[in-house]
C-alpha cells in the first residue's frame, strides 16, 4: 500500500529473499537449483523496478501516487509504465517467465500455501493494480495476449501433470493469466475481487495437499494415491470444496470473482480468440480439478495402502475449518465489500448460461481423460510426446532457464580445457594485484616525506592552471 517506489522495492526484494530462502529449505540439489531458477527469474524484475526508480527522477520525487493521473500520456511514464509490467511479468511467472513456479514446488508445502498462492505470486498482480492509470492501450493489449497465453498454457500443462504441488502450482499460474487478463481489460477491481477470493481457496488447497503428502510418506505422485477419501474423510472433503471453488461451482468463493469476470467479458467488445482462450481455459480449469479428485480421492487404492493414512491432529484442522468457512461464505462477503453497488449484467440466456456449460463439459472430459490415463494404458502411451510437451509448459524451462544457461557454460568448460590450465587467473585477478601492490610501494617510497617533490608537483600543477585556463 505504500506510495513510494523505494519503499515498494522494499517489499518486493523482501519477498524475493524469503521465497530464495524457503525454496532452498531441504538442501539438496534440486532445491538449490529451483532456488537459483526462483532468485535470478524475479531479478529481472527487480532490476526494472531500479531503473523505474531511477527513471522517476525526472518528477523529482518517488511518490509516484501524485503523477499517475496527471502524468497520463507522457512520455517518461509510458516508459516507467513497461518497466513495471516487466516487474510483474517476472514476479507472477507470465510467459516467457513461467517456468520458475513449479519449481519452486521444492519448498515445504506449509510455505507455498502461504508464498505461492496468495503473497509472493500475486505481487505482480497488485503492482500493475497500483499502476493501472498509466499502462497505455498498446501495453494493455500486449499484457492481454501474454496473460491469456499463460492461462491457456498453465491449463493444458496441469491436465499432464502427476506431481500433485505442480498441479496446484500450474493451478495457480493459470489463475495468475486470469486476473491478469481481466486486469488489462480495463477491470482492475474484479483482478483485486478474484485475488483475494483465490488466496482463499488455494491456500486451504496447498494445506490439503501437505497433509496427503505427510500421510503418504512423502509421496507426490497422484498416481501412488487413491481412495484417499476412506482414511482421510475431512482432509478429502475440504480438498474437494476447494478444487470445486476454483472450478467456480455455483455459490462458492471462487464463484462470485469467476462468473463476473466471464460475465463482463461476455458484454465487451472483443474478438473472438480472447474469448475463446478465457472460456476454453475455464473448462481446462474443471478439467484438471476432476481429474485430480479422480486419482487421489476416487479412484482405486494404490500405493496408499502400505500407509496407515488419518486426518491431521486438531491444530491443523481447526486452521483448515477456519479456512473452509471463508471459501464457503468468502466470496459473497467480499462481494457486497468490493462491489456495493452491482454490476449490470445484460446478456442473452445462452451467453449467461456458457458458463455453466463450460464447467459441464470440464467435468465431463475430466472424467473421460482420467479414465484414459489410467486405465487404457496403451492408449495413453500413443500421445507420450504431445503429452511431454505439454507437461514441460511448452518447453519453457529450456528456453527460459537450460536453454540460455548451456551455451554459456559449454563455452566455459571447452575455453578452461583448450586455452586456460590456470594462466587466466595468473594474468588476471592475482597479476593485477601484485600490479598494484608493487605500484603502491614505488609511489610510497617516492612521497615518503619528499620536500621537493611536493614543491616541483605544486608549480607543474600552477603551469598547467594557466596554459589552460
Amino acid at each position: 500500500i505504500s506510495p513510494n517506489l523505494i519503499s515498494i522495492l522494499l517489499g518486493w526484494d523482501g519477498l524475493g529473499l524469503v521465497s530464495y530462502c524457503l525454496v532452498i529449505y531441504y538442501q539438496n540439489v534440486k532445491s538449490y537449483n529451483a532456488g537459483m531458477l526462483t532468485a535470478l527469474s524475479n531479478r529481472i524484475g527487480d532490476v526494472a523496478l531500479l531503473i523505474s526508480i531511477a527513471w522517476m527522477l525526472n518528477y523529482g520525487s518517488w511518490n509516484y501516487i501524485y503523477y499517475l493521473d496527471f502524468m497520463k500520456g507522457d512520455y517518461y511514464m509510458e516508459i516507467i509504465g513497461i518497466l513495471v509490467v516487466l516487474a510483474a511479468l517476472t514476479k507472477s511467472a507470465q510467459i516467457p517467465f513461467s517456468s520458475w513456479l513449479p519449481a519452486a514446488m521444492a519448498a515445504p508445502t506449509p510455505v507455498s500455501s502461504l508464498v505461492h498462492s496468495s503473497t509472493l505470486v500475486t505481487a505482480g498482480v497488485y503492482l500493475l493494480i497500483r499502476f493501472n492509470f498509466v499502462l497505455g492501450s498498446g501495453l494493455m493489449m500486449f499484457l492481454l495476449v501474454i496473460s491469456s497465453m499463460t492461462m491457456f498454457m498453465a491449463g493444458l500443462g496441469a491436465n499432464y501433470e502427476f506431481d500433485l504441488k505442480k498441479i496446484i502450482a500450474l493451478s495457480t499460474l493459470s489463475q495468475l493469466g486470469l486476473m491478469m487478463s481481466i486486469l488489462s481489460l480495463g477491470g482492475y477491481m474484479l483482478a483485486f475481487f478474484h485475488l483475494l477470493t483465490h488466496a482463499l481457496f488455494k491456500a486451504l488447497l496447498f494445506m490439503c495437499a501437505g497433509c496427503m503428502i505427510h500421510n503418504l510418506g512423502n509421496h507426490q505422485d497422484i498416481r501412488y494415491m487413491g481412495g484417499m477419501v476412506n482414511q482421510m474423510p475431512l482432509t478429502c472433503c475440504f480438498f474437494n470444496i476447494c478444487n470445486l471453488a476454483l472450478c467456480g461451482l455455483p455459490f462458492l468463493s471462487g464463484f462470485y470473482s469467476k462468473d463476473l469476470i466471464l460475465e463482463v467479458l461476455s458484454m465487451d467488445y472483443l474478438n473472438f480468440f480472447i474469448y475463446f482462450i478465457f472460456f476454453f481455459s475455464t473448462g481446462l480449469t474443471v478439467c484438471y480439478s476432476v481429474r485430480l479428485s479422480y486419482y487421489t480421492l476416487f479412484g482405486d487404492f494404490n500405493f496408499s495402502c502400505f500407509h496407515n493414512m488419518s486426518d491431521s491432529g486438531s491444530i491443523m484442522l481447526r486452521g483448515m475449518f477456519g479456512l473452509i468457512l471463508l471459501v464457503v461464505v468468502g466470496g459473497s462477503m467480499l462481494m457486497w465489500v468490493i462491489f456495493p453497488t452491482p454490476y449490470f449484467i445484460c446478456l442473452p440466456d445462452m451467453m449467461k448460461m456458457m458458463v455453466l456449460v463450460v464447467i459441464v463439459l470440464g467435468i465431463f472430459f475430466g472424467y473421460e481423460f482420467s479414465k484414459l490415463m489410467l486405465n487404457y494404458d496403451l492408449k495413453a502411451m500413443n500421445f507420450m510426446t504431445s503429452s511431454l510437451f505439454l507437461a514441460s509448459m511448452w518447453n519453457l524451462p529450456y528456453l527460459s532457464t537450460f536453454g540460455v544457461n548451456y551455451f554459456p557454460v559449454k563455452m566455459g568448460g571447452v575455453y578452461y580445457k583448450e586455452f586456460d590450465h590456470g594462466w587466466s587467473e595468473f594474468f588476471g585477478s592475482q597479476n593485477i594485484y601484485f600490479n598494484i601492490k608493487s605500484g603502491s610501494w614505488v609511489f610510497q617510497e617516492l612521497f615518503n616525506n619528499n620536500l621537493k617533490v611536493y614543491l616541483s608537483l605544486l608549480v607543474i600543477w600552477i603551469i598547467m592552471l594557466f596554459i589552460f585556463i
